[in-house]
């Protein structure tokens, strides 16, 4: 098992949502962050004074995906959430040593 952490686009939520759904993703956690890369930030014009904008805001996507989907589900959202702009995001994968459902008790990817 890996969990996935992808990093986008508040706008490109849904269709991530939608896509993941497709291929038998079964759960996500969103977390709101803030956060710059590459883009470093950009000014904005407020009341005629300009600002900058250090921390974008971003959707920390998180989901606990069996091995066999893992390829499928990092392609997917990849293609989900590009627009082809600076500031799409990342994904990271990581290893995922045990799941444990906290109603059931079952483990391992009987839980996901």
């Amino acid at each position: 098992m890996k969990l996935i952490i992808a990093i986008i686009k508040p706008f490109k939520l849904d269709e991530v949502r939608v896509a993941l759904s497709g291929i038998g993703v079964q759960g996500l956690t969103v977390t709101e962050v803030k956060g710059f890369g590459r883009q470093k930030g950009h000014t904005e014009l407020y009341r005629g004074a300009e600002y900058a904008v250090d921390f974008l805001p971003k959707l920390r996507v998180e989901a606990a995906i069996p091995d066999n989907l893992v390829e499928q589900a990092i392609e997917t959202i990849e293609q989900a959430a590009r627009t082809g702009k600076i500031g799409d995001g990342k994904i990271f994968i990581a290893p995922l040593e045990q799941v444990i459902r906290i109603r059931t008790g079952e483990a391992g990817e009987a839980a996901l």
